[in-house]
């Protein structure tokens, strides 16, 4: 008895020492099957080229698909993106917005004045930039030629700096100049084209709402951004605007820019308490004005590249379940043809586990490579998309080309199974008179 008892721990130890061994061997083995299926699925690819490539054609419709919308959609979100950042992350938009149920709540007329931008600049130390902006639109005349309705921005002097609107040609107007209301303008490239001219008329005087205005300097180009050209514009000191444009001294937008990033909810909440109290608010009364953050525009754009991305996504997604009905058909058709090669191989010993390992394992490879070809029809059309000149870059992400064939691989797996236990009960002696 004693014996027995001393020799379980040394019988332990030898189990623990052969362990890692026998597991080692294990994945050797399997790793070893799972080639040599994949070497006999690729050789039966190859056998029937036309075949295959026809049962896997759903996949690779789906795959490119998948791959093409995904890259269009990143890509344009990444667009929108850097675009908002590269006007800087702690900018700030404040307009008068009339909040619904104004009038039941016994609330006046919504202005938004010079005297509220000049409060703000004053008692928010978390700002480090303030500018008016005044808009209106305006027919503007250069010899014979004329831009109707052109956006006209009446800016203050930090505008530029804020909104990295440039003037490369030319010189932007100075705060000398804001102050005398100066009749002088800085022309977006836009403008050239509709008036005709080139960067000669630098110096020149062109027509703007019937008055007399010198063109001091050309702002840099800046594209397009949501179809809307930000190149359309003429930039005039928004002293002179307010001149010329009355009406507009009670909508003023203001224009801000915090001291940095991490500044932003604290200049938010600061301008919020310094408008509330100059409006007159009550506890419980709505603002009557929109602070808005390019946080929010980012934030926002970032949802709607998420949603557009997973609801064209799963709708391509839905011809995988088309693709893998076709391969679960023709991998049926092939156990049917290989019924004597099932059991030949049960003749000498294989297992049921081992036929339905085969079978599985070539549903796999099957719509693998199909969405591996998918991907690659995927970057090309995508590449092709990119060359239009108005087409933003096509993005092609990791996580979808890893998305797009793991579900490839997943839908060989399922729709596999049927042929693959199909062919593992498959008794032998049948098998073999199978003609």
């Amino acid at each position: 008895m004693s014996e027995g008892r001393s020799s379980r721990p040394i019988a332990v130890l030898k189990w623990i020492i052969r362990f890692p061994w026998t597991l080692m061997g294990m994945f050797y083995h399997t790793v070893r099957a799972m080639l040599e299926n994949s070497l006999t699925a690729l050789v039966q690819i190859w056998g029937n080229k036309a075949r295959s490539v026809l049962t896997v054609l759903g996949i690779i419709i789906a795959v490119t698909s998948t791959i093409t919308v995904v890259s269009v959609v990143q890509g344009f979100g990444n667009y929108v993106t850097d675009f908002l950042q590269g006007m800087g992350t702690n900018t700030m938009w404040v307009v008068p917005r009339r909040p619904a149920g104004a009038d039941m709540m016994g609330m006046g007329r919504v202005s938004m004045t010079m005297a509220d931008l000049n409060a703000v600049t004053e008692q928010c130390n978390k700002l480090d930039r303030v500018s008016p902006v005044i808009i209106a639109n305006s027919p503007i005349e250069y010899g014979r030629e004329v831009a109707v309705d052109t956006p006209v921005f009446g800016v203050g002097a930090h505008f530029q700096a804020i909104r990295n609107f440039y003037v490369d040609v030319g010189r932007s107007f100075s705060p000398v100049g804001i102050e005398r209301s100066a009749q002088v303008c800085c022309l977006g490239r836009d403008v050239l084209e509709q008036l005709q001219c080139d960067e000669s008329v630098v110096g020149e005087y062109v027509l703007l709402g019937g008055q007399r205005f010198l063109v001091i300097g050309l702002i840099e180009e800046k594209g397009s951004f949501a179809g809307e050209s930000m190149d359309d514009m003429v930039l005039i000191p928004h002293t002179t605007a307010l001149k010329m444009y009355p009406q507009q001294k009670d909508f003023v937008i203001i224009l801000t820019e915090a001291v940095d990033e991490a500044s932003v909810p604290e200049a938010v909440a600061q301008m919020t308490r310094v408008l509330r109290r100059r409006h007159n608010l009550r506890p419980g009364q709505p603002n009557d004005f929109k602070i808005e953050t390019q946080d929010e525009f980012l934030s926002f754009m970032s949802n709607v590249k998420m949603y557009a991305t997973s609801a064209l996504g799963g709708i391509v997604g839905i011809s995988l379940l088309v693709g893998g009905i076709g391969i679960m058909n023709v991998m049926l058709v092939s156990v049917t043809e290989r019924t004597r090669e099932v059991g030949l191989r049960k003749s000498v010993g294989a297992r049921r586990r081992d036929i339905m390992f085969q079978f599985l394992t070539e549903a796999v490879v099957l719509s693998t490579v199909g969405g591996t070809i998918g991907i690659v029809l995927g970057y090309i059309l995508g590449h092709i998309a990119s060359l239009h000149p108005n087409m933003v870059e096509v993005s092609v992400p990791l996580w979808a080309v890893a998305l797009a064939l793991g579900f490839s691989a997943g839908v060989g797996v399922i729709f596999g199974l049927i042929p693959a236990f199909k062919a593992a009960i498959l008794h032998p002696i049948d098998a073999l008179r199978h003609e």
